[in-house]
C-alpha cells in the first residue's frame, strides 16, 4: 500500500492478528423464498417490450460471520454484552446479523424487540438516541414470516447508523409497539399499519392514517389486488389494469 493510498474498511496496515486488514463479512448463501415473474409479478397484459417475460430470484440475504467490519463487531458486542446484564441470551434475542451493502441489520423476535430497543438507545457505549421511522415489507413466499418491520436507528453520540428487523407471520402479525421508547414511531406505525396491516400492540391510537376508516384490506402488500376505476375516453371505456386483455 503507497503511503497516500487510503486503508480499507476503515482499517490500517498490519496483520489479522492486530485486528489490522480484516476480511470482508463472510455471509451464508441468500435465503431463496420464491420467484418472481412478468412486469410486477403480473402476467398476461399488454406489454410488448419483453420485460413481461422476465424471470428472477426472490432472496434474501443470509446471516453473516464475524468479523463484520467497520463499527459493526463494537455495536454487536456491546449489544449483547449489554443484554447478557439483563439475564437476556442474546441468541434468544437476535435471530440473526446481516452485513449486506454495508449496512447492519439486527434480526430481532418480536417479543424481545422493545428490550432490544430500549438497550440500543439507553447503553452509553450504543446510544442509539433516534429512530427514524418503521417501514413494513412484504414477502409473500417467506411463509410464516410475511411480514416484516425495519426500524432504522442512529446514534447522533458516536455517528452510527444500524437497523433492527422484525418478522411476524400473515396470520399473527402483532408486534410491540416501539413508540413509548422512540415517540417518533407514533405516525409511522400508523402507516405501516394502514398499508400493511401490521398490529402494534400498545400504540396509543393505531388507526388508518392515510386510507378512509372503512377501507378493505391493506393496499401495499404484494397480493393487494391493482384495481383501478374504469375509465371512459372517446366513448371507450378503458378496464382497470388487472382486467385488460393482452394484445400480443
Amino acid at each position: 500500500m503507497s503511503e497516500t493510498q487510503e486503508p480499507e474498511n476503515g482499517t490500517a496496515g498490519g496483520d489479522e492478528a492486530n485486528g489490522s486488514n480484516v476480511p470482508a463479512p463472510r455471509a451464508q448463501g441468500p435465503e431463496v423464498i420464491g420467484v418472481r415473474k412478468g412486469m410486477f409479478g403480473a402476467g398476461g397484459g399488454g406489454d410488448t417490450s419483453g420485460y413481461g417475460g422476465l424471470v428472477r430470484t426472490v432472496a434474501l440475504p443470509g446471516a453473516t460471520s464475524r468479523p463484520y467490519g467497520s463499527y459493526f463487531d463494537e455495536v454487536a458486542d456491546e449489544l449483547e454484552g449489554a443484554l447478557e446484564e439483563q439475564d437476556l441470551v442474546p441468541e434468544n434475542a437476535i435471530e440473526k446479523t446481516v452485513v449486506d451493502r454495508g449496512e447492519l441489520t439486527f434480526h430481532i423476535a418480536r417479543e424481545h424487540l422493545v428490550r432490544v430497543a430500549s438497550t440500543l438507545r439507553d447503553d452509553p457505549a450504543l446510544r442509539f438516541e433516534l429512530c427514524t421511522g418503521v417501514s413494513g415489507v412484504h414477502f409473500p413466499g417467506d411463509k410464516g414470516r410475511e411480514l416484516h418491520a425495519v426500524y432504522h436507528l442512529r446514534s447522533l453520540t458516536h455517528g452510527r447508523i444500524v437497523r433492527l428487523e422484525v418478522s411476524v407471520p400473515d396470520a399473527d402479525p402483532h408486534l410491540p409497539s416501539l413508540v413509548a421508547v422512540y415517540p417518533t414511531n407514533d405516525w409511522h406505525e400508523r402507516e405501516a399499519y394502514d398499508f400493511f396491516g401490521l398490529v402494534f400492540d400498545g400504540h396509543p391510537a393505531l388507526t388508518r392514517i392515510m386510507m378512509p376508516d372503512d377501507w378493505q384490506g391493506f393496499p401495499q402488500r404484494k397480493d393487494y389486488p391493482l384495481g383501478g376505476i374504469p375509465v371512459e375516453y372517446k366513448g371507450a371505456q378503458i378496464p382497470a389494469p388487472d382486467q385488460r386483455r393482452s394484445y400480443s
